[in-house]
C-alpha cells in the first residue's frame, strides 16, 4: 500500500462515504448507488480509485461485481490498520460526518430486505424438488445438532465451508469459528448464502466463488474445512478431496457430511447427483489417498436415505499407514 493513491482516495466525501457502509456489508456497486443516491457509473468510477489505492477489493460472482473492504484495524500493514482506525475516529468525532454515515446505513435495512425476498422467490420456485429430497432426509435440525455434537467445543478457527449453498451450515457455524469463507461455484446460491449471512459482522465471513476441484486459496489457509452434502456431486470425488487436504492446515479438521451408499438413482436426474452416496469403505479410501483418517463416521437414518459424518484429521507422518 503507497500512500499517494491512499490520501488521493480518502479526499472524495462519497469515497469516504463508501468505506463506511462497506464497514458494515459487501456490497454490488449497484447496491452502493442506491445507498449513496447517486448513478451507478459515478459510483463504479469511484470504486476503481478505492481498488486502485488498496482500500477495497472487488469479488466477481458471475455477472455481478461486489465490494469489500481490504483493512482492517487488525491489518497486518501499519498504514492499513491506521487508515481503519482514522476512519473509525473521523466518524466518531466528526459529527456532520457521522450523521451522513447514518442516513447512508438507513439504506441499507432496504437492501438486505430485497436480497432476502429474492431469496425466498428462489426457494419457492424450487420448492417441489427440495421438499421430494427432504423427504427422504433425516430432519435437518438433527443434523445440525449432531454437527455441533461432533465438533465438540474445540474453536474452528478459519473456517471453509465448501459447496456453501444457501449458507446454512456456515451460518450454522460462525459463532464458533474467527472467519467462515463460503465457496460455492454457483452465483445464485452465493446470493442466497448473501442473503442469509449478511447480519452476522462483516469482517467475520465472506463468500468466494470457486470450484471445488481447484479451490482458489493457498496451502495450508484453514483450521477446520467442511463439505456438506457437496462430494455426492463431484464426478472425482479423490480431486475435491485432494483440494481440500491442500488448503487445510497440519492440525485441521475436514468435516464431510453425506449420503451413505444407496440406489435411489432418480437422483442421478432429478437433482443431479453424480455418486449414489459413499460406503463407509469408499470414503476411507479416499480419505488415505489425500493423507487423512476419519474417525468412526455417524449414521443418521432419514425416510429412505441416511445421512453420515466423518471427520478427518492429517496422518502424521510416523503413524503406520
Amino acid at each position: 500500500m503507497r500512500i499517494e493513491p491512499l490520501l488521493g482516495a480518502l479526499s472524495d466525501p462519497t469515497r469516504l462515504r463508501i468505506m463506511r457502509l462497506l464497514e458494515h456489508m459487501e456490497l454490488a456497486v449497484g447496491e452502493l448507488a442506491q445507498a449513496l443516491g447517486q448513478s451507478q457509473p459515478r459510483v463504479s468510477r469511484h470504486v476503481a480509485i478505492l481498488c486502485d489505492s488498496g482500500l477495497a477489493e472487488r469479488r466477481r460472482e458471475g455477472s455481478w461485481v461486489y465490494l469489500r473492504k481490504a483493512i482492517a484495524r487488525g491489518s497486518d500493514s501499519a498504514l492499513a490498520a491506521a487508515t481503519a482506525r482514522l476512519l473509525d475516529a473521523a466518524e466518531a468525532e466528526d459529527t456532520e460526518f457521522a450523521a451522513r454515515c447514518a442516513e447512508d446505513r438507513r439504506h441499507l435495512s432496504a437492501i438486505r430486505a430485497r436480497r432476502e425476498s429474492s431469496a425466498a422467490e428462489f426457494f419457492a420456485s424450487h420448492a417441489e424438488n427440495w421438499d421430494q429430497l427432504r423427504a427422504m432426509l433425516c430432519p435437518p435440525e438433527e443434523l445440525e445438532a449432531k454437527i455441533l455434537s461432533a465438533l465438540g467445543e474445540e474453536p474452528l478457527g478459519r473456517m471453509l465451508d465448501i459447496g456453501t449453498g444457501t449458507g446454512r451450515i456456515a451460518q450454522l457455524l460462525a459463532n464458533r469459528a474467527d472467519h467462515v469463507v463460503g465457496l460455492d461455484r454457483s452465483p445464485e446460491m452465493l446470493r442466497l448464502a448473501r442473503a442469509r449471512l449478511q447480519d452476522l459482522p462483516a469482517q467475520r465471513w465472506e463468500l468466494a466463488q470457486g470450484d471445488f476441484n481447484a479451490l482458489p486459496f493457498g496451502d495450508d489457509t484453514f483450521d477446520t474445512v467442511v463439505l456438506h452434502q457437496v462430494l455426492h456431486y463431484a464426478h472425482e470425488p479423490l480431486y475435491a478431496l485432494r483440494e481440500a487436504a491442500r488448503v487445510a492446515r497440519r492440525d485441521a479438521r475436514t468435516v464431510i457430511v453425506d449420503l451413505a451408499a444407496h440406489e435411489r438413482d432418480e437422483l442421478r436426474e432429478r437433482h443431479a447427483h453424480a455418486r449414489l452416496g459413499f460406503s463407509d469403505e469408499q470414503m476411507d479410501g479416499f480419505l488415505t489417498a489425500c493423507g487423512l483418517r476419519a474417525s468412526q463416521p455417524l449414521a443418521l437414518a432419514g425416510e429412505g436415505l441416511t445421512t453420515k459424518i466423518w471427520i478427518a484429521t492429517q496422518v502424521p507422518a510416523h503413524a503406520p499407514a
